[in-house]
Formats: structure tokens, sequence, C-alpha cells
């Protein structure tokens, strides 16, 4: 099984909340990531296009009772750029979440328009 999606860990917003996390929910997380790195087709379970956004997606992190999403894009067809995550205690996504999600993409692609050689 190889890799069908590369990730980019995009400066350091996921690592901030990965390093956060107690040791059962960053394994899980990893778990999650590798799906997403492997499978053609993802479950919508540990993956969705978040409704009413600009390319935003979730990647879905449960643990027990304990909700995680964790917010990327994709760069071109295979790269998925990971962007910041936060624990889920509400049904609803926080608006707060979502617009710092939009500002991260923003922020990527014009760093990346920036960095063109």
């Amino acid at each position: 099984m190889g890799n069908k999606r590369a990730l980019f860990f995009f400066k350091d917003y996921f690592r901030d909340f990965y390093d956060s996390q107690p040791w059962k929910v960053q394994k899980k997380i990893l778990w999650t990531l590798e799906i997403l790195e492997t499978l053609d087709r993802i479950p919508e379970i540990y993956f969705k296009h978040l409704e009413n956004t600009d390319g935003l997606y979730e990647i879905r992190v449960q643990v027990g009772s304990n909700i995680y999403r964790i917010f990327c894009f994709f760069d071109k067809n295979d790269l998925v750029v990971i962007g910041n995550g936060f624990q889920k205690k509400t049904q609803k996504t926080p608006q707060a979440e979502l617009e710092r999600a939009a500002k991260i993409k923003i922020q990527y692609y014009e760093e990346k328009k920036f960095n063109k050689p």
C-alpha cells in the first residue's frame, strides 16, 4: 500500500495542537493521518468536506467520547495542507475555529505565491 497523498504541516499550527494532546489521542491522530495518506477513498467518518467553506476539510478523530477536528485543504491534487486542530465540545464547529482555518489557508497561499523561485 503506497502513499496516495502527501501531508504538509504548515507552520506550527498542527504541532501545537498535537503536542497538547494526551498520548492516546496523539496515537489515534497519527493512525487517522495514515489513513489520509494511504487510502484511495477515505471514509467520511475520518475525513469530510466542510460545507459553505472555500475548500476546507476536517480530519475527524474520536477517542472514547472525545472528538477532535483538524482542518486541512488540498494544494494541487495529492498534497494535503494540515492546519489547526481543536477538541470539539459542541455539535456545531465553532465559528472562530472555522475562521482561523480559513485565515491559515489564505496565509499558506500568500506565502507560497511570495516564495516562488
